[in-house]
């Protein structure tokens, strides 16, 4: 139980400062005119992909259950961010751009699930 629990904080953290790594490019390298979310969006999208190339992984029994533990539960879950997505999907709402929230919303559904179904299918 204490090792399952400190691979999962393991990969966390990391996954957290990956996260937060792709804000400071994203901040730095995309224009600020359009208020869209696109570090959310980014890891959202590089994160649902990675999750299917696991998943396919682990049922051909590639990867351990520790290694699930650290990659999936932890790295994936601490890089993606959908309760931030939440967040500023409920802000756009609030501050009236319902087209905008529409479109990032169906895109991130859209882009998430086709990440993860080609991720599983490279790794099938």
């Amino acid at each position: 139980m204490i090792k399952g629990l400190l691979l999962v904080f393991l990969g966390g953290g990391t996954g957290s400062v990956l996260r937060y790594a792709v804000s400071l490019l994203c901040s730095k390298h995309l224009p600020t005119t359009l208020v869209f979310p696109w570090a959310t969006f980014a890891v959202n999208v590089v994160g649902s992909f990675v999750i299917g190339l696991l998943s396919a992984f682990v049922l051909r029994g590639w990867v351990s259950s520790e290694l699930k533990l650290l990659l999936v539960t932890g790295l994936c879950g601490g890089f993606t961010t959908f309760s931030t997505f939440s967040a500023e999907g409920l802000a756009m709402v609030r501050n009236g751009d319902v087209g905008l929230y529409l479109l990032y919303v169906g895109l991130s559904v859209i882009a998430g699930l086709t990440a993860a179904a080609v991720g599983f299918t490279i790794a099938k």
